[in-house]
């Protein structure tokens, strides 16, 4: 890492990673209790008394007023959980297999969506289908909830409230033997430098949060790299994916679903190479890896809508045939009607109008219908295909692909390190506070691109709307290059260390040079990491 500490590669830490929870499985008990939190979080979006209780009131949800309370309690769950678990796993995980602990929270949050699109499809015949799906989500809360008070406070934390004896004892808990004195150490050495520069632990000095280098390169860092997550797109991927594969040419609701369930599996799957790969590979490699990925696949996923849209089935008279009285209003009175395809049919608004497909095949020219349920069962009982949201294609499969890409490149990379970087770039002092803004920038921005998305690709297209978000990612890689550092294997008490040794990289093309005075640190840190 530029200017900063350069730990040597760790080719084990993987394995490292297993044999470590092996042989303390407190860590791995600490870890996955906590990650559970992920896990609703996941579900939840396709604390444990919030999610419970949320998840009671919205099955038991008599109308559609109680089940908004329902969902209040939930969001309150997910918000706190999204920030808490990679904090508390974070600060209970031994340097060397940090980000791989940290990780699993978010398999498991992707695991929760991957489980709720499951779920949907389960109980889809079931009586009482939307309280079954929601009330389950009850019971993995109920689970952690019970985990959770056994486990003990995070060691950070109570070394913060004088209770040393008690952090001591989880230390010695969480560390191999011949490392817990020195970190016992770093952590009171890092705990008194606050009491002297604040003069109380208990005490947190806003102003002092902005002027402090260290905590503002971590702001900067955290929350960018929590904005961009989201306004690369995963989100409205996530939530409207049934959608992006209608749109992509593929009519049936059920296949929509089946297809969105492989979009999640995949995202659950990218997960799992996070797990691997980022103690390995580190967390900014792994993030400009990723975003490369899905710049490539949104460019990719551009270039195929635009096909998509531009090479769509035009639009024959439906005079002659049973659809003779239900033709679209919009296109029976155009002027320019020989010249209407697919796309435009969707477009009418005037009533809204759909696409029925050609028996023989779906990509010679079809009629626009009035879109309403009497009309969708006629043109499928005349062994047709009924499209509202996308027109027929034969790019369609090439979509998926480029979706199931643009999957594959996030998950392992902005999907998971953005939360693990938030958990390790923050002062101990500020790291709550400084959690609480990155996690709220990344929920707002996950609104804005969520309520926008379908609007977005109304007003400007879909394979516009792709390249936007392409564009974003490619601001997000060179955002990493200049102002995200490396945080892998370091002790959470050095990261402020390297933070206000690092010099940005504004000229990032260019080799910097290590500013006079940082060698002798960063060797000690060096030695450290390797064990010397």
């Amino acid at each position: 890492m530029e200017g900063g500490v350069h730990p040597l590669p760790d080719t084990s830490a993987f394995r490292d990673c297993f044999a470590l929870t092996w042989k303390n499985p407190y860590v791995l008990r600490l870890a996955f209790s906590a990650g559970i939190g992920g896990l609703l979080f996941g579900y939840d979006t396709a604390a444990d008394f919030l999610f419970f209780i949320g998840a009671v009131i919205m099955a038991a949800s008599p109308g559609p007023a109680t089940l908004i309370v329902g969902r209040v309690f939930v969001g309150l769950g997910v918000g706190m959980a999204s920030m808490t678990s990679p904090l508390y796993i974070s600060e209970a995980s031994p340097a060397k297999i940090r980000g791989a602990l940290v990780s699993t929270n978010n398999f498991l949050i992707t695991f929760g969506q991957f489980l709720s699109y499951l779920i949907n499809l389960a109980f889809t015949k079931v009586p009482g289908t939307w309280r079954w799906m929601l009330g389950v989500a009850g019971l993995p809360a109920l689970l952690q909830f019970s985990l959770m008070i056994f486990l003990p406070e995070s060691p950070r934390w109570l070394f913060r409230k004088g209770r040393e004896e008690e952090a001591k004892a989880i230390l010695r808990k969480i560390y191999p033997a011949e490392d817990v004195e020195t970190e016992i150490q770093d952590l009171k050495d890092s705990i008194d430098k606050e009491i002297r520069e604040e003069g109380t632990s208990e005490k947190i000095n806003f102003r002092k949060l902005w002027q402090t280098k260290t905590v503002r390169r971590g702001l900067i860092a955290g929350v960018g790299l929590q904005v961009f997550q989201q306004f690369v797109g995963i989100n409205t991927v996530m939530y409207y994916s049934p959608t992006i594969v209608q749109l992509a040419g593929f009519a049936s609701n059920q296949t929509a679903l089946l297809l969105s369930l492989v979009t999640a599996g995949l995202n659950a799957f990218g997960s799992i190479l996070s797990i691997y790969f980022i103690d390995r590979t580190g967390r900014k490699k792994l993030l400009l890896i990723s975003l490369f990925g899905v710049a490539v696949s949104l460019g990719l996923l551009a270039g195929i809508f635009h096909q998509t849209t531009t090479h769509s089935p035009m639009v024959t008279v439906a005079s002659g045939t049973k659809f003779s009285n239900m033709t679209c209003p919009d296109y029976g009175s155009a002027a320019n009607s020989a010249s209407w395809d697919c796309m435009k049919c969707l477009k009418a608004s005037h009533p809204d109008c759909g696409f029925c497909s050609a028996a023989s095949d779906k990509l010679l020219p079809g009629v626009c219908l009035v879109s309403d349920d009497t009309v969708k069962d006629l043109c499928h009982g005349d062994s047709r295909e009924w499209y509202t949201r996308g027109c027929p294609s034969k790019f369609g499969w090439l979509a998926l692909i480029g979706l199931g890409l643009y999957i594959i490149s996030f998950s392992p990379g902005m999907g998971t390190a953005p939360w693990i970087v938030n958990s390790e770039i923050y002062p101990l002092r500020f790291r709550g506070v400084c959690g609480g803004i990155a996690a709220t920038a990344n929920w707002i921005s996950n609104l804005i691109v969520a309520q926008t998305f379908l609007s977005l690709t109304e007003a400007i297209g879909t394979d516009m709307t792709f390249l936007l978000f392409g564009i974003v990612s490619v601001v997000g890689f060179f955002f990493v290059i200049v102002f995200v550092p490396e945080t892998k294997g370091l002790p959470i008490e050095e990261v402020e260390k390297m933070l206000e040794l690092r010099p940005l990289q504004y000229k990032f093309w260019e080799k910097k040079k290590r500013p006079e005075g940082t060698m002798e640190e960063e060797e000690k840190l060096d030695k450290k990491n390797q064990g010397v």
